[in-house]
C-alpha cells in the first residue's frame, strides 16, 4: 500500500494528521473560514493558518503525459503553472501552502522556467522534483538551482532524498504504465524533509521568514450571480497535438472553470472529481528549444522575464491584459489596459503558459 502508516504511530494531542488507510488523505480543518491565503486569497478556518504557518511554499513537478492521468493533488495547489516541457506536452508547477494535498504524482523533472515561477515565493521555497534538465546551457536547470545556493536545502531532488519521502507505484493508476510515470510523495513528507533542513516559516541560511519579500496578488469577491454570463469556452492549443489541448468551460453557479483535457474531463486522482479553477490566467512568451545538444532538441525555453501580453478569465468574463517580471525572483504582475492591477477571486488561480504565436480560442 503506498506510503501506509505503521499503526503504532500515534497523532499529536491537538495536532491533525493524515488519515491512514490505502493512501495518504488530505489533511482537513474545522471552524469559521476567517484566515486569508496569502497565495490565493482563499478564506480557511483559524488552525488551518496555524498549521501553514509552520512551513513554507512547496513547489512539485507534476507531469501531464497521458499516461500519468489521472494525477495525485492537483486539484489542492494553490496556485498551478503549466507549459510545454517537450514534444508538446506540458508540465505543471504545483505550488502549496494553505493546503495539504496528501499524495501528489508523478513527480517529473525539474526546468529553468518553472524555477523562475517558484523563485517568486519568498526565501527558499522548497521544490520537489525528480531530477532535472542538465546539459550545459540555458537549459541546465540542476546546474541553476546549484548556483542558486539551493542544493541540499529548499531544493527537493528525488535522487538525494529517495524512499521514503519519495516512492513509485507502478499501479496506483490501475493499469501499467512505464517507470516514469510511477514516482509519487505526499506534501507532509516533503514538508516534514524542509523542517529537518532547518526550513518552516524562517530558514537557517538567513534567518528570514519566507514571505519578507514576498508580494500578495490583491483579491476581491466574486461577481454577483445576475452580474456572471450564462457561459464561456476557453479553447488553449499546445502544439498541434490535440491529446494535449485544453478546455476550461465556466459554470456560472459554482463560478469556476472546469478542465478537460485532450476532449476528456481532467479529473484528480485524490478526489476522483474533475480539475477546476477560479482564476484562469494565459501568459503570452517567447518560446524556443535550447539547442543545448540534447537529445531531439526537447529542452525548452520561456522568455519569462520583461513584458508580454496576457488574457485573464474571471467571473465568466475576459480581460486582455499584460504580464511583467523583473528578474527570477520578481513577482509576475497583471494589468488591465488602464494600467490597473488585476484583482484575483479568491481560490485557486492557473497559470498557462503559451507561445506569443500560440492559439486561444473564446466562445
Amino acid at each position: 500500500m503506498l506510503f501506509s502508516q505503521s499503526s503504532s504511530s500515534a497523532p499529536t494531542p491537538g495536532v491533525p494528521t493524515a488519515k491512514v488507510g490505502n493512501d495518504y488523505e488530505a489533511l482537513t480543518f474545522e471552524g469559521k473560514k476567517t484566515e486569508e491565503c496569502p497565495l490565493n486569497g482563499a478564506m480557511y478556518p483559524k488552525s488551518q493558518k496555524k498549521w501553514w504557518e509552520k512551513h513554507r511554499p512547496l513547489g512539485v513537478m507534476i507531469e501531464n503525459h497521458e499516461e500519468s492521468r489521472p494525477q495525485s493533488g492537483i486539484s489542492f495547489a494553490d496556485v498551478t503553472y503549466e507549459a510545454v516541457a517537450e514534444g508538446g506536452i506540458t508540465r505543471m508547477l504545483n505550488v502549496y501552502y494553505c493546503q495539504d494535498a496528501g499524495i501528489v504524482g508523478p513527480v517529473r523533472s525539474a526546468r529553468t522556467y518553472f524555477l523562475d515561477f517558484i523563485s517568486e515565493y519568498g526565501s527558499y521555497p522548497l521544490y520537489a522534483h525528480v531530477g532535472g534538465a542538465n546539459t550545459p546551457g540555458p537549459a541546465n536547470a540542476l546546474g541553476q538551482i546549484s548556483d542558486y545556493g539551493w542544493n541540499q536545502y529548499n531544493d527537493l531532488n528525488q535522487f538525494s532524498i529517495g524512499f521514503p519521502t519519495f516512492k513509485r507505484d507502478n499501479t496506483r493508476l490501475g493499469r501499467e504504465v512505464a517507470t516514469e510515470h510511477t514516482m509519487y510523495s505526499v506534501t507532509t513528507k516533503l514538508w516534514e524533509v524542509g523542517k529537518k533542513r532547518g526550513l518552516t516559516n524562517k530558514d537557517d541560511k538567513e534567518g528570514d521568514e519566507w514571505d519578507d519579500n514576498f508580494v500578495k496578488y490583491t483579491f476581491k469577491e466574486d461577481a454577483a450571480v445576475d452580474k456572471r454570463p450564462e457561459s464561456q469556452a476557453i479553447n488553449v492549443e499546445y502544439w498541434n497535438n490535440s491529446n494535449y489541448f485544453v478546455d476550461w468551460t465556466y459554470d456560472k453557479v459554482e463560478n469556476l472553470y472546469l478542465r478537460n483535457n485532450g476532449g476528456v474531463e481532467h479529473l484528480d486522482r485524490n478526489t476522483k472529481k474533475q480539475l477546476s479553477t477560479r482564476n484562469l490566467v494565459i501568459l503570452f512568451m517567447t518560446e524556443s528549444h535550447a539547442n543545448d545538444g540534447y537529445e531531439d532538441n526537447a529542452h525548452m525555453l520561456y522568455g519569462t522575464k520583461g513584458t508580454g501580453k496576457a488574457l485573464v478569465f474571471i467571473d465568466g468574463k475576459q480581460t486582455k491584459a499584460t504580464w511583467k517580471k523583473s528578474g527570477r525572483e520578481g513577482r509576475t504582475k497583471l494589468t488591465d489596459a488602464s494600467g490597473e492591477e488585476i484583482q484575483f477571486n479568491r481560490g485557486k488561480i492557473w497559470f498557462e503558459i503559451l507561445a506569443t504565436d500560440g492559439t486561444v480560442t473564446v466562445k
